[in-house]
């Protein structure tokens, strides 16, 4: 796989593009645009699950899937003076809120505003320093009242996203908010793409699916998984670089971006398909590292392995740093690696294989 002039400005576009948990609609059309070549069709589902499909007609279907989604805020409440108070809309960090502009998707479209915090001034001396919580972030958005807010076309259950933009560090990593998990969309994209040009014929339909409501439940895998009703799934997220300051090893496991896609071990990762993706690893000289999770892996792959009376499931995962922020950090040669990864497992995979731990 390599970059090119084409498939990077997608990345660019689809990552840059709002897409918060529940309202993925723009990014999902920018998906659905650029992977329409390389599938014979593409559908979607009533809450904005889309999915390209490669053999529409076979009976044996593999899934390949990531999450569209991204974490944002809601507008929860409105002062009299004009202050707009939020809750979470997933996982989003109230600690990097102050300082930070913000997109308030309102009615009569986008808004923006600033979290506000109080001058370090006004707080040198205090008894115990006042730290970033729930009930203290505020977005101002310039109005000096309830009825200016809402005269911008902001109400309650407005969703609030953060403009930071893609962009390139050292030539080594791509930067964005969100990469959590569009660029899962882009490199099961990028398989289809290969396929395509491979001329590869599989034995078996694929369904190249770019799931909803991931960060808040899993919630569009589950509705999905239902509908595909596939045979195999592969699930691909991103996972805890944790060579970075402030991360326990001992209790997140040791993984670097820049060493390769992370295999999981896990109780709904199905032993077979895992060694078929270790096997081919080893057979194209793949770098990849190994991951287990307690319980569940918080990822789609748990709601596809328990759908449908048992969906064998895997996860490769791609290390990330600063997860849940927006300066979401990732290794472009694990990228390249997680594509190839995926591939190369889809050429190992076939109807007959064994899917149960008995046979």
């Amino acid at each position: 796989m390599k970059y090119t002039k084409n498939n990077l400005a997608f990345l660019e576009n689809y990552l840059n593009v709002a897409s918060p948990t529940g309202n993925e609609k723009a990014g999902q059309k920018i998906w659905m645009d650029y992977i329409r070549p390389f599938v014979d069709e593409v559908r979607y589902d009533a809450y904005g699950t889309c999915y390209g499909v490669i053999n529409p007609e076979a009976e044996f279907k593999v899934v390949i899937e990531a999450h569209a989604d991204e974490i944002s805020w809601y507008v929860n409440y409105i002062t009299d003076d004009g202050l707009i108070y939020v809750i979470r809309n997933g996982g989003s960090d109230h600690l990097i809120a102050p300082s930070k502009v913000v997109h308030i998707h309102g009615e009569k479209g986008i808004v923006k505003g600033v979290f506000g915090w109080p001058a370090i001034h006004t707080r040198i001396g205090a008894e115990k320093e006042t730290t970033p919580k729930l009930d203290n972030i505020f977005i101002d958005c310039g109005a000096t009242s309830k009825e200016e807010v809402l005269n911008l076309g902001i109400d309650v259950g407005c969703m609030i996203t953060y403009p930071d933009e893609f962009f390139e560090l050292n030539d080594k990593y791509f930067v964005c908010r969100a990469l959590d998990n569009r660029i899962g969309g882009f490199m099961i994209a990028e398989v289809a793409r290969k396929l395509h040009e491979n001329n590869v014929k599989l034995p078996f339909g694929l369904y190249i699916t770019n799931s909803v409501q991931e960060e808040v439940g899993l919630y569009g895998a589950d509705m999905i998984a239902d509908t595909i009703k596939p045979n195999i799934a592969i699930i691909t997220d991103v996972t805890h670089d944790t060579t970075t300051p402030m991360i326990d090893k001992k209790k997140e496991g040791d993984q670097k971006c820049g060493d390769g896609p992370v295999v999981f071990f896990a109780p709904s990762v199905h032993h077979n398909i895992r060694e078929t993706i270790i096997s081919a690893a080893k057979e194209k000289n793949i770098p990849y590292q190994r991951a287990a999770a307690s319980r569940a892996t918080g990822t789609d792959t748990d709601v596809f392995a328990h759908s449908n009376g048992g969906v064998p499931s895997a996860l490769i995962s791609l290390p990330l740093r600063y997860m849940h922020t927006t300066v979401e950090m990732v290794a472009k040669e694990d990228v390249k690696n997680v594509i190839e990864l995926i591939y190369a497992t889809l050429l190992k995979l076939s109807p007959e294989m064994k899917l149960n731990y008995f046979d």
